[in-house]
């Protein structure tokens, strides 16, 4: 959900974890503390290098999932683009297991920017890593190639034309799920080995991405999706989970599944959904909410615990 322009890249009219999220915090004003819903302890400082030897030193790395995009409040001094949550899961486990915590991770964010600058003042992720890593939890994958962005993108506006139908599959059926095989598997493999060349002593957790939407029907309008595409977005998730398990296990790398604890919290469950619609407003759409944040965290922790 891209309504801005990033340098090098070409904008997309929508870019699920992304900087459209960014872009409807700008227009309507909101400061990290007065959107809606936002509850709990005031934002903690910005992360800086961790200086104490005596803590676990834990890095988070990766997308808007990661950063916790439209759960408040944002990290105190963290870069506006990349909405990073000052309760997103890592805040969370470092909170709770008294971790030192340097987040890094930002709305956007593809592969290719852990080696290079997202925006003006957002450096290369793999910055935040060196020999002191304990540990490092790692989210990418759905903005590369746009795959969960332009999926959403071209499947809504076909769900116009026939929302008790097929319309994006039957448009553009595997197009949209091949590139996870050909190009993010070997991405993802790419930079998890960065991570683990950065931070060769830590413990590297690959976070997988919960369900978007339940098996099938759907709940158009809620998310404007044609019920007959549902399994089709499924058949992306599940693509996109399977080959981030086999780059984590090529890679050495452990690997956190959230799509069997999802299930049933998908965006249309109403009161027990973990992600929020595309009614919802502002960089909350699309993405996980609190309850969807500490979900993750749970599962982290028990990754963390074997």
């Amino acid at each position: 959900m891209d309504a801005l322009h990033r340098r090098g890249r070409p904008s997309a009219a929508i870019r699920v974890l992304g900087l459209l999220a960014v872009a409807a915090t700008l227009a309507t004003g909101c400061s990290s503390d007065d959107a809606a819903g936002s509850t709990g302890p005031a934002p903690t400082p910005a992360a800086t290098q961790t200086t104490d030897p005596g803590r676990t030193h834990y890095v988070n790395v990766g997308d808007s999932f990661g950063a916790g995009t439209g759960v408040r409040p944002l990290v105190e001094d963290s870069p506006i683009w990349c909405q990073r949550s000052s309760k997103n899961f890592a805040h969370i486990v470092a909170a709770e297991e008294k971790y030192e915590l340097i987040d890094v991770s930002c709305a956007g964010a593809e592969t290719a920017d852990f080696r290079t600058s997202q925006q003006e003042g957002v450096p290369p992720q793999l910055d935040a890593l060196d020999a002191n890593a304990d540990i490092v939890t790692v989210m990418i994958g759905g903005n590369d190639k746009n795959t969960y962005g332009r999926t959403i993108e071209l499947c809504s506006r076909a769900a116009d034309t026939n929302p008790l139908g097929a319309p994006c599959t039957d448009r553009y059926g595997q197009s949209l799920i091949a590139p996870v095989a050909t190009d993010i598997y070997p991405a993802i493999r790419g930079a998890l080995r960065d991570v683990k060349a950065k931070a060769p002593d830590a413990k590297v957790l690959l976070v997988g991405y919960p369900w978007l939407m339940p098996p099938t029907v759907g709940c158009y309008p809620e998310m404007k999706l044609a019920v007959g595409d549902v399994p089709m977005i499924r058949e992306l998730q599940t693509a996109l989970n399977d080959y981030g398990r086999r780059a984590a296990a090529d890679e050495g790398v452990g690997f956190v599944d959230m799509l069997p604890v999802s299930v049933g919290h998908d965006a249309c469950a109403g009161p027990q959904r973990w992600i929020e619609p595309m009614t919802a407003q502002g960089p909350a759409r699309i993405h996980p909410n609190e309850r969807g944040q500490e979900a993750i965290a749970e599962q982290v922790r028990k990754a963390l615990a074997n």
